[in-house]
């Protein structure tokens, strides 16, 4: 007979969970499996709340199994370290982003592509080398194998630096993979939310001429006054999309609702590059003649891997980038879901764990 999740493993932990497609979160107690010598024990203290968290929730990607306890943008301490860890210590800042495992003996593993791993184990929603559930940041402790912490700088704010585990590599990953660094260039970001924002912050770090591409006027000021975009684009002016036509070298599309990609494409120069980091839940439509004509380039990018969002902390905290958020307790999960939902968030919510979650 199988385990209560109380009972499955010697540490007790406590958080919020979601049911059932409802996403309604509610008190939850679990457990965490004891520390291992190669495991990192976290107290969490802060946990950023990602648009996949509601869309996991709700099982709006149909793979979610109950009970779930979201959260992959987490910073916390180290309260115990196996014998065999040696960069991490009793009392260190850390992090953990999207990942909590893989197989670490294929080819993507020895290139440091562990979120590419046929075999990766997420923070939530999936399953253990021993076959139990993972189980989120919403929550008041983790257990992690130490090759999958991050070291958290200690000039970045904990709480603002949170959501940089998931919405700031799934931008500075492509950027860099793709070549789209270089200074001087113009960078569209197309979309303004929880990772397009974070992308007009390192797009500027890196020295590129950003435009923000919306189909909202009203984010205008936002983009250019607060973010320091270059330029505002709107999308819905067909005028406006006619005169930018070939001025961009690059765009990230952000933007996780169904949209056009042929007005995207048209932006580009010769050689563009457009890649997509949002993840609509239907197909979108790729016309071809655009980019033979214009030997444009269309890329996808997940994420990335643990040193590679090792040096993603490490750049933004030496160019002073975090998330814009708001602060939330625990108990206002629901709420700031339902918020969520209706794009009514500037531009990242994080939650409070260590000063809220109470049992």
């Amino acid at each position: 007979m199988a385990k209560s999740p109380e009972e499955e493993h010697p540490q007790k932990a406590f958080g919020w969970a979601a049911r059932d497609t409802s996403g309604i979160l509610s008190p939850f107690r679990f457990s965490r499996r004891e520390n291992a010598d190669d495991d990192v024990t976290i107290k969490v203290l802060y946990c950023g709340v990602c648009h996949s968290d509601l869309h996991s929730a709700k099982n709006e990607w149909g793979f979610t199994n109950y009970p779930i306890v979201p959260g992959h943008e987490i910073v916390g301490v180290v309260t115990k370290a196996g014998k065999n860890v040696e960069k991490f210590k009793v009392g260190d800042r850390v992090g953990v982003g999207v990942i909590v495992g893989s197989c670490m003996k294929c080819e993507t593993c020895d290139q440091d592509l562990e979120n590419y791993c046929p075999r990766t184990i997420f923070t939530y929603n999936s399953l253990n080398h021993d076959r139990t559930k993972t189980y989120g940041g919403y929550s008041d402790t983790i257990v992690v194998h130490h090759r999958y912490v991050l070291r958290f700088p200690d000039n970045l704010a904990p709480d603002a630096g949170a959501p940089l585990l998931c919405a700031g590599i799934t931008v500075y990953s492509p950027m860099k993979y793709y070549g789209m660094t270089e200074p001087g260039k113009h960078l569209g970001v197309a979309g303004l939310g929880g990772l397009g924002h974070v992308a007009v912050k390192i797009g500027k770090a890196f020295g590129l001429k950003v435009t923000v591409i919306s189909s909202s006027p009203g984010k205008e000021d936002e983009a250019v006054k607060r973010l320091g975009a270059d330029s505002f684009l709107l999308s819905s002016d067909p005028a406006k999309l006619k005169a930018a036509m070939g001025t961009m070298d690059y765009i990230i599309d952000t933007v996780s609702a169904v949209h056009a990609l042929a007005p995207l494409i048209g932006l580009l120069k010769l050689n563009g590059k457009l890649v997509t980091v949002g993840l609509p839940d239907k197909p979108l439509e790729l016309p071809i003649f655009p980019l033979v004509l214009g030997r444009k380039l269309v890329g996808g990018s997940d994420i990335g891997g643990v040193k590679e969002t090792q040096e993603m902390l490490d750049f933004c905290a030496k160019h002073n980038i975090t998330s814009d958020i708001e602060l939330i307790r625990m108990d206002y999960i629901n709420t700031a879901m339902e918020r969520i939902a209706k794009s009514d968030v500037r531009y990242r919510f994080v939650i409070d764990v260590g000063n809220s979650l109470t049992q």
